[in-house]
């Protein structure tokens, strides 16, 4: 049986309940949970774990956020750290999340329109890359991106940079910014200046 969605108004207010193709179809706000886990190095230069999408997947083979998921019906975004396990094999507790506020996002594809109401969470975490159980038959393999160097690729100052990697071809990938998956709103950029302030120090962060 097809998942069972919440589903908005352009005010954001509930307005009932819908299957998860017809909302995708019918072009429906609904939620969705959003985790960028990120850490620093040996030497301090802070880091975001991204994963790279499989080929047979919507938006194949591209680089995307670290966990994310659909909210089913009556969810919370409480519950959306089942992504992070899920996805990563990383058990975290809600508390243990960094809170970014939330995002509303848009994107089309032919006939398939999706229009989400993203919760969105920084997580904090230095486990090496090779001790990551993720979820192989939708994950591709994993990247560790340096956010500086994220930040050079965004401002359009390099073509590509290099970041180490599991379950890729090499232990060492090269990222241009046509490899992520598009926003309107520079989205990913926007995460990593927004992790690079958390490591600085800051604690009021909003998407």
């Amino acid at each position: 049986m097809s998942e069972l969605f919440d589903i908005y108004d352009e005010a954001l207010n509930h307005i009932g309940l819908k299957r998860r193709a017809a909302v995708h179809r019918d072009g429906d706000w609904h939620q969705v949970f959003h985790c960028w886990v990120i850490g620093r190095e040996a030497n301090g230069a802070p880091f975001v774990v991204l994963q790279k999408r499989r080929d047979y997947l919507d938006y194949p083979n591209k680089i995307d956020i670290s966990a994310a998921g659909h909210l089913m019906a009556g969810e919370s975004p409480r519950d959306g750290t089942r992504e992070i396990e899920e996805e990563l094999g990383l058990r975290v507790a809600f508390e243990e999340l960094i809170p970014l506020g939330r995002r509303v996002g848009i994107h089309r594809s032919g006939e398939f329109v999706d229009c989400q109401i993203c919760h969105v969470f920084l997580f904090e975490c230095d486990q090496p890359l090779a001790d990551y159980a993720y979820q192989s038959a939708e994950i591709a393999g994993l990247v560790r991106l340096r956010i500086d160097d994220a930040l050079l690729l965004f401002a359009g100052d390099v073509p590509h940079v290099l970041a180490p990697a599991v379950g890729l071809d090499a232990p060492e990938v090269a990222i241009s910014r046509d490899d992520f998956i598009p926003s309107i709103d520079n989205y990913v950029a926007k995460i990593m200046i927004l992790a690079k302030r958390y490591f600085a120090g800051e604690k009021e962060l909003w998407i």
